[in-house]
């Protein structure tokens, strides 16, 4: 499952679930094809997991960590960019963490129905963003 959400926390699109292990540029590639202006107007913030995503999808700013180099370590000047840069995408971590405030999500759920449980995610994620605004 993919979220995208704001800086301020606010769920903004959550994918279908995929059954089994997906990786997320993959279900990302999948919900929004590529080489279309999904993104055009927006500032980016992800993580290493989307290398690439740039050569695929124009925004108007893209914030990516910087990658290790192989045998080297990463400068002090790129070491405190990446933090100040997770400090900004741990915002999404919260918001995910929002979801699973709800115990419907986070308890072991025995349902086999995988559009009953799109629908309980999308359900949470709304009373979540109501959540945020009532706050």
């Amino acid at each position: 499952m993919l979220v995208i959400s704001s800086v301020a926390k606010v769920i903004l699109y959550i994918s279908k679930s995929y059954v089994g292990s997906a990786h997320d540029f993959g279900i990302l590639k999948e919900e929004f094809p590529p080489h279309k202006a999904w993104f055009a107007r927006f500032n980016i913030r992800i993580d290493l997991g989307f290398l690439g995503f740039l050569d695929l999808y124009p925004c108007r700013h893209l914030y990516i960590p910087f990658k290790k180099p192989r045998k080297n370590d990463l400068s002090q000047e790129a070491k405190a960019e990446n933090k100040v840069q997770a400090a900004q995408r741990v915002k999404v971590e919260h918001s995910i963490g929002g979801l699973k405030r709800y115990r419907i999500l986070s308890d072991k759920l025995r349902m086999h129905d995988p559009r009953l449980y799109d629908s309980i995610v999308g359900i949470c994620a709304g009373l979540w963003n109501l959540n945020l605004t009532t706050h």
